[in-house]
């Protein structure tokens, strides 16, 4: 099983380097690293006293993988979880936020555990989530895969501008779709057809 800090470099990878899109809910990211959560930690890595937008272009790939590590694995308690599932919550935690624990909540709800859904990882979601893994991890770890593919499609069938990160350019799977996509099993995978078809109202 990869260490957190593989996953975490894995994240950054996947992230990739400075980008300012004006539709980006998160505003400007480096590394994923938004440059909100620059200043809400206080992250001055320039040392000119401040966190502007110089700290987030100075910002290095193992500064951000430091930042992931104990700001959306360790103080969210997602080593609580099991193995299996921490890398694809660990990798929403970074670009959903809350959202990534919440719709953990959700889909154990819907398996019959008495969870409530506030986005913190407890020791009844903790609880819940390991006796699903014992049943079947496999299925626990797709199931979550979906939905948070699912929650990528909703947001871009609620909000155009966002259809970008779903949907590319020439019509195929974009990078949300795939990166919720990745964690999951092939056989899950939505092929072309099944693409098109979920993504045919948007146009």
């Amino acid at each position: 099983m990869r260490s957190v800090d593989e996953i975490a470099a894995k994240i950054v990878a996947r992230e990739g380097g400075y980008v300012n899109d004006p539709e980006d809910p998160g505003g400007p990211t480096n590394y994923g690293v938004t440059l909100a959560t620059l200043r809400r930690l206080g992250v001055d890595v320039d040392g000119d006293g401040d966190a502007d937008h110089a700290d987030l272009r100075a910002l290095t790939p193992d500064q951000a993988a430091r930042i992931f590590v104990a700001h959306y694995h360790d103080a969210p308690g997602i080593g609580q979880l099991p193995d299996m599932l921490r890398p694809s919550v660990f990798d929403m935690q970074v670009n959903a936020g809350i959202r990534a624990v919440k719709l953990l909540q959700d889909l154990l709800r819907d398996m019959g555990y008495p969870l409530a859904v506030d986005g913190v990882i407890g020791p009844a979601t903790a609880k819940a989530a390991r006796e699903a893994a014992e049943v079947d991890s496999r299925a626990l770890v797709n199931a979550y895969g979906i939905a948070r593919r699912n929650f990528y499609f909703s947001l871009a069938d609620r909000r155009p501008a966002l259809r970008k990160f779903a949907r590319t350019r020439a019509g195929g799977k974009g990078g949300w779709i795939t990166r919720a996509e990745e964690f999951i099993d092939p056989a899950y995978h939505l092929d072309g057809a099944a693409f098109a078809r979920r993504v045919a109202a948007w146009d």
